[in-house]
């Protein structure tokens, strides 16, 4: 099917192999255990010389169908699905990654995730965070003991841009693994393999699901890093063809020993959900530049990140990484469905949210409905005020999840609601 359009192939993936009773969708397998007529199946199973199932804390039928289907999105050469992105990103981290390791991450990421590296780094691997919008940033903080260079491609919630080509590059020479998080600009935008990553990290509870109702996170191998010369990996992996030891130890030691394990029900969700992705990023991204369009003209707004506007500091980098069409002889910039906003000054931000109707007041991103919190006060509000602005975090800063509402309808409702705030502020007459 590899002549068709990323949707089709994602729509009818399920068909590429058996399905029973020739139902459409691959259906949901909850079974814990899985048997075997002869041992010696079980055994191969057991010893990677067989493929097959033999507990469910390992991968379902179901769980694999969904990996079939993130692989294609991603055009990796193979994919392992976890319980969450938190526990995609632990696995990836903990298994790769030895006391006396190196890790250099950029500065501008999930506030879980920053949680996560301070973890990593009681357990001793050391970490260094900078800005990944400048590739000699990276350069400079390499050390011999470097293993492993982290990015998002889009940052939440500021909307910063790693120069993803030229760390890529300097992974690429320095033989390094480099690994992106892809989940705000989904594999629909951009594919972080065609510039070197070696793994893929995708939440696939945002964009991919859409619907907010499943948790799930895959790790892709792109097939861009030699793993032959890779020190992480553990002497029991290194069999058989190099390129698979990566995927390998996550699914042994993320799955097996740690359970990190994505339910079938949850991946039958999302496998469904992941059809619909073009169709939601579509109207999402169209929604985004209006929205983003829209209040940045708005004498309620001090600031709008959004990176395509053309005041966006990254915009151009933008404009050259992100949008789809590319295997189809065009190019069609798309900029994502995350943007923050700050409010002009003396606008109260959380008066501002409740003002709002439409919008969903709640955590999340990714999700078919537009959301909104104020970022400082909940997401980021551990990190206390000199981490959030290093991350470029004001308290004023409400973070926005644009969904696929009716555009007229969305814009309304926050002119609305900037209307409300800014009517408290003006002074009687």
């Amino acid at each position: 099917m590899m002549s068709y359009g990323l949707t089709t192939r994602v729509l009818h993936a399920d068909r590429q192999g058996d399905i029973e009773h020739g139902a459409v969708h691959k259906p949901m397998h909850p079974s814990a255990a899985y048997r075997y007529d002869d041992v010696n199946d079980l055994v191969g199973v057991f010893q990677n010389t067989r493929a097959g199932y033999s507990y469910a804390r390992q991968g379902t039928p179901t769980t694999a169908a969904l990996e079939a289907k993130v692989n294609l999105l991603e055009g990796g050469r193979g994919t392992v699905s976890f319980a969450t992105g938190m526990g995609a990103l632990a696995a990836l981290f903990t298994t790769l990654l030895r006391a006396g390791d190196h890790l250099v991450s950029s500065q501008y990421i999930f506030g879980n995730t920053n949680s996560l590296l301070g973890t990593l780094q009681a357990l001793g691997v050391e970490v260094s965070m900078v800005d990944a919008t400048d590739a000699q940033a990276v350069a400079q903080a390499i050390r011999p003991n470097t293993r492993m260079v982290f990015v998002e491609t889009i940052a939440n919630p500021g909307t910063q841009i790693a120069d993803l080509a030229g760390i890529g590059e300097l992974c690429r020479e320095r033989g390094l693994l480099y690994v992106v998080d892809n989940t705000i600009s989904t594999p629909y935008l951009y594919r972080p393999a065609v510039h070197g990553a070696g793994l893929v990290m995708n939440s696939l509870t945002k964009y991919i699901c859409g619907h907010g109702n499943a948790l799930g996170g895959a790790i892709t191998d792109t097939g861009c890093f030699d793993w032959s010369n890779y020190p992480g990996i553990s002497e029991v992996y290194r069999k058989g063809d190099p390129a698979n030891w990566g995927l390998m130890q996550l699914r042994k030691k993320g799955l097996r020993d740690m359970g990190a394990t994505l339910s079938s029900e949850s991946a039958h969700r999302i496998a469904v959900g992941a059809e619909t992705l073009a169709l939601r990023m579509e109207r999402a991204c169209h929604n985004a530049l209006t929205l983003a369009r829209r209040l940045a003209e708005h004498p309620g707004v001090a600031r709008v990140h959004y990176a395509g506007l053309a005041t966006h500091p990254q915009h151009a980098r933008a404009t050259e990484y992100f949008g789809v069409g590319v295997g189809e002889g065009r190019r069609e910039p798309r900029y994502g469905a995350l943007l923050s906003v700050e409010l002009a000054e003396g606008l109260d931000c959380l008066a501002f949210l409740n003002a709002l109707d439409i919008v969903v007041l709640s955590t999340h991103l990714g999700d078919s409905r537009t959301l909104a919190l104020p970022a400082a006060h909940t997401i980021y509000h551990e990190m206390g005020p000199v981490k959030r602005a290093q991350m470029g975090i004001p308290d004023s800063l409400v973070r926005v999840s644009v969904g696929i509402e009716d555009t007229a309808d969305l814009v309304a409702d926050f002119e609305r609601g900037l209307a409300a705030v800014m009517d408290v502020r003006r002074p009687a007459a």
